[in-house]
């Protein structure tokens, strides 16, 4: 049996990669290739995961500059020309496409070619790219109910998004987190993160409320600037409070979201998959600068399940702060979220995914 996975260019189209290629592995499927953006973070993340990763030349389409699309369409010929080749020389039995720049040119080569393929979508709200690949497509597996509206009802199969095994048990984690991020132990503490890269909104939200950030010394944060931001808040006047901690990465994010008692982040798939499956109560602040919008309908679908507080990336300068801090300090309504969070999480993802692609081989 020999599998491509394909897709990346960012966090949330890796991680659930590589989680369906351990599952896959664990039910004896070692023949495991990935095809990513030569360029983007899956070539340094998949091979760091024990697996064998090809890139391509390929990028995404910019809706507002649109002078760098212009190698758009010679991006596309290589990138399916190469995905050809290495379609031709590995032989898969199946192709599964996780979202992400590459998915594209190595789904349709292998739909030309007449090889199964499988569709994981994250999203509530599906990209033109998947749209167009789901037509062929033998399988479809889902993160939201209700996806026929995009989807052929028959190819569809409701598994959630795959997660990271060591969020699946947090319990006994807190004093392990307290030492490890230098906290304390008798405050309550907000986690705040934007992805590897960052949030530039979420960062100039809080720094612009930095003074009653400073003036809570009863209230800890762990503030994942990111890495594109680290310099420009390293040495800042908020970053020498004790009870602020901000880093450039968080490395161990099981201990994070173990001692967190509010989270504020962006509402990309795999993060709303991880915070349903640990259940802490979380505002979200959607990014204005993906692809159909979809953080917005992601995270509208948990307001919708009352199972989340979604502040607008224009109105976080004014109420960012504000909403997370009322949330810490109602009891009630963490609980009502945390309850309503968690029936939304779908723990086996990864396992049914891989039984998924199997079936497409037998």
């Amino acid at each position: 049996m020999r599998i491509i996975i394909s897709g990346g260019g960012s966090g949330g189209h890796v991680f659930p990669a590589i989680a369906i290629a351990n599952a896959l592995k664990g039910k004896g499927i070692n023949d495991i290739l990935f095809i990513g953006a030569s360029d983007k973070i899956e070539m340094l993340k998949v091979p760091a995961a024990g697996f064998k990763i090809e890139g391509l030349w390929i990028s995404g389409l910019h809706r507002k500059k649109f002078f760098r699309n212009l190698l758009f369409p010679l991006k596309l010929v290589v990138s399916l020309l190469k995905a050809k080749k290495i379609i031709e020389k590995f032989n898969p039995d199946v192709v599964v496409g996780v979202g992400g720049f590459a998915s594209g040119p190595v789904l349709k080569m292998a739909q030309w070619k007449n090889i199964p393929t499988l569709i994981q979508e994250q999203n509530s709200f599906p990209g033109i790219t998947n749209k167009l690949l789901a037509k062929n497509a033998h399988k479809i597996c889902v993160a939201y109910p209700s996806m026929s509206r995009f989807f052929d009802k028959q190819k569809i199969r409701l598994t959630g998004n795959p997660v990271r095994k060591d969020l699946m048990s947090l319990e006994n984690l807190r004093d392990e987190a307290i030492r490890y991020f230098g906290l304390d132990q008798s405050k309550k503490t907000v986690l705040i993160f934007g992805g590897s890269l960052g949030a530039m909104s979420i960062n100039q939200a809080l720094y612009y409320n930095r003074s009653m950030m400073q003036a809570m010394d009863n209230v800890q944060f762990l503030w994942q600037v990111g890495s594109a931001y680290y310099e420009n808040y390293k040495d800042s006047d908020i970053a020498s409070c004790d009870h602020v901690k901000i880093l450039a990465f968080i490395d161990r994010m099981d201990l994070a979201y173990s001692v967190a008692d509010t989270i504020i982040c962006r509402a990309g798939a795999l993060t709303i998959s991880e915070i349903s499956l640990i259940g802490k109560p979380a505002v979200f602040v959607p990014s204005p600068n993906v692809a159909e919008d979809h953080q917005t309908k992601n995270a509208q679908t948990l307001v919708d399940h009352k199972a989340a507080i979604m502040v607008s990336d224009k109105e976080a300068k004014e109420n960012l702060l504000n909403r997370a801090l009322e949330l810490l300090n109602d009891t009630e309504t963490q609980k009502r979220l945390s309850a309503n969070i968690r029936t939304l999480a779908m723990p086996k993802a990864s396992d049914e995914i891989a039984d998924e692609i199997i079936k497409l081989i037998k």
